[in-house]
């Protein structure tokens, strides 16, 4: 063929993209051996459980339905002393009524209510700083309206890891499983995205947490302002301020099946679309060291894959392509199974094949989208 002649006249694009799948292979490997094997192999912590008041802080805006549906989970919780702080932030529709007669049987139901001000728009950091002043104990766990814990002993694992010096928790939250490609997508996209920012807090390099499944204190949220260095973005209340706050010494990982959450999946490819905007335009504001971890990731399993497939058309480099790949999926299935066991997430092993690359390609056309078209932003 014309291609293969014109590219085989130079052999330094051979020998350049070669290279290029050699480096990008061994980052990953990397990635897979050293980090992402730390979340199944980590074992839970013998801790002492204490006796300590919990708030579970949950911020909504127009979630009746969701939160009719998932309060009674937060609610029915088997943990001595906790409260659930409802902060309803300018809802116009029936959240009021629900709260209301939730509150009628459940008495640990607390629920406060930002009114509507057309001349002043907020972001969700502001509902969860009230939440935290109208709060009742020093350690808070925060989920989300259309989330819900998979056990009553979700409180008592999360803030069993309250132990000296430990100010933040992270937990890991999941998608419901449904049927659909978009429902496998989702869940893969949120199974990795634990798998990385767990991973990295046990190796002693928290980056992020996820706000449906998160802990801290009062103590660091007010040391560290609140979210005052966040005020550039509309988001970032729970990723950013754990970007700014943890460190190795006062971060903890809550991994038990029983501290999981679920939530409602995306209901449209437009939807979920949008939701991976909103959890990429935080990424600028991450510390350097974390936005330089997280790229190199993700742009060596780009360049693996592509270059691996450049060198198929090569009759004499298909062998050493087809190694290559062989030795990358057989550590990423291994460890990746592992952190499937860890997560519950066993079913999406076959489809990760194809979404390992799926993923990072469609999240590459929405950067570059994200240049032209501008975004609309949304509460949450």
């Amino acid at each position: 063929m014309w291609l293969e002649h014109l590219i085989y006249s130079s052999q330094t694009w051979i020998l350049v993209v070669s290279g290029l799948m050699l480096s990008s292979l061994l980052i990953q490997l990397y990635c897979y051996i050293f980090i992402y094997k730390s979340l199944p192999f980590a074992k839970s912590p013998v801790i002492r459980e204490k006796k300590m008041g919990v708030s579970v802080i949950i911020c909504s805006r127009n979630e009746a339905e969701n939160l009719a549906r998932n309060l009674p989970a937060f609610l029915n919780q088997q943990y001595p002393e906790f409260e659930i702080v409802v902060v309803n932030d300018c809802s116009t529709d029936h959240t009021e009524d629900v709260l209301m007669d939730l509150k009628v049987n459940h008495p640990r139901l607390r629920y406060t209510s930002i009114p509507l001000d057309n001349k002043f728009s907020h972001g969700k950091k502001l509902a969860v700083t009230v939440g935290i002043k109208a709060a009742s104990y020093d350690h808070l766990l925060f989920s989300n309206p259309d989330c819900y814990p998979v056990s009553d002993q979700w409180i008592r694992m999360m803030s069993r890891n309250f132990r000296s010096g430990t100010e933040i928790v992270l937990g890991a939250g999941k998608y419901e499983r449904r049927k659909g490609l978009l429902n496998t997508m989702a869940r893969y996209d949120v199974f990795f995205r634990n798998v990385q920012y767990l991973s990295a807090a046990l190796r002693g390099k928290p980056f992020m947490g996820a706000g449906r499944n998160l802990a801290y204190t009062k103590n660091v949220f007010y040391k560290n302002k609140g979210f005052a260095g966040q005020l550039k973005t509309l988001y970032g209340d729970d990723d950013l301020f754990v970007n700014q706050a943890a460190n190795a010494s006062n971060t903890a990982v809550e991994f038990s099946h029983d501290s999981l959450t679920l939530s409602v999946p995306p209901s449209g490819f437009k939807e979920w679309l949008r939701q991976k905007k909103q959890q990429m335009s935080t990424f600028k504001y991450y510390k350097t060291s974390a936005r330089i971890r997280l790229t190199t990731e993700f742009s060596s399993r780009l360049l693996f894959y592509f270059s691996f497939i450049f060198l198929l058309f090569f009759k004499d480099w298909q062998l050493i392509a087809a190694g290559a790949w062989l030795l990358y999926s057989t550590v990423r299935t291994i460890v990746v199974k592992l952190n499937m066991n860890r997560l519950n997430e066993w079913d999406l092993l076959l489809s990760s094949f194809i979404l390992d690359l799926l993923i990072p390609v469609i999240i590459t056309g929405i950067r570059m989208s994200s240049v032209f078209i501008p975004r609309r932003p949304k509460w949450n």
